[in-house]
């Protein structure tokens, strides 16, 4: 489906981005893997190339404009293109009340979950716009959707990340670029996986904030990410798509 098309996950090496690299790869695409997790991202790609697939890793801290272009940089002149961009490296940042939350991690959040996604399509875009177009999926997050509490600078993160998306959605449409947002409500990572574990409680609480009744899985995001890059999505851009089993539907 996707031969001869070339796909960057930000985030790959665990979760969604390591789910939906191995989607990409099994779907055709070569692949390149990025994140600052190194061992972790050195280990996917290995797996994706034992499976027959293609890829590669190239460290890259997203939250420096300077890590970006460098990483954009070896793309263009390793493949030459970049066809499909999934802008998915993220953090959650301290919980808590608003005014509780110190500055460093208002920076931090803002910088690793918003900046870099604008980061990443100023340098995505002229590269695809020389190849003719493209696709980019930023992740969000259902809190980009609507307000959580405790947790609002992850959320002004999120928010900011459907407005960036939207904006640049209308500016290229006529160029061939698409770009859209993916939402996720409570995906079952590592992450959540091990708060679970220190507070079993958490589960069932976790499991009927969506209506459907439980969490999601990895796979069902990256199945979305991978079919917004599918000719079969040609007139979806500028849309931030709820993967949240309803919960966002109440």
């Amino acid at each position: 489906m996707f031969e001869g098309k070339v796909a960057l996950v930000t985030g790959a090496s665990s979760g969604i981005g390591l789910v939906t690299a191995q989607r990409f790869a099994r779907l055709g695409a070569k692949v390149v893997l990025s994140d600052v997790n190194d061992e972790a991202g050195d280990q996917a790609a290995e797996q994706i190339r034992s499976d027959g697939g293609e890829a590669s890793y190239i460290h890259a801290d997203v939250s420096s404009y300077d890590d970006v272009a460098s990483l954009m940089r070896q793309i263009d002149e390793t493949y030459g293109q970049l066809d499909f961009a999934f802008n998915n490296a993220g953090i959650e940042g301290e919980i808590g009340p608003i005014e509780q939350s110190s500055l460093e991690n208002w920076h931090r959040v803002i910088a690793v979950n918003l900046s870099s996604v604008f980061y990443c399509m100023k340098e995505q875009i002229p590269l695809m716009k020389r190849n003719g177009g493209g696709v980019i999926i930023n992740c969000s997050s259902i809190a980009g959707l609507v307000g959580t509490q405790g947790s609002g600078v992850y959320g002004a993160s999120k928010h900011g990340v459907i407005g960036l998306t939207r904006s640049a959605a209308i500016e290229h449409a006529q160029a061939g670029i698409r770009v859209n947002a993916v939402c996720p409500g409570a995906i079952k990572t590592v992450l959540v996986e091990r708060v679970i574990t220190e507070h079993p409680e958490m589960k069932e609480m976790i499991d009927n904030l969506h209506p459907i009744g439980r969490m999601g899985e990895p796979e069902e995001v990256a199945a979305a990410v991978t079919w917004l890059c599918q000719t079969e999505s040609a007139f979806v851009t500028g849309i931030a798509l709820p993967i949240d089993g309803a919960l966002t539907a109440r």
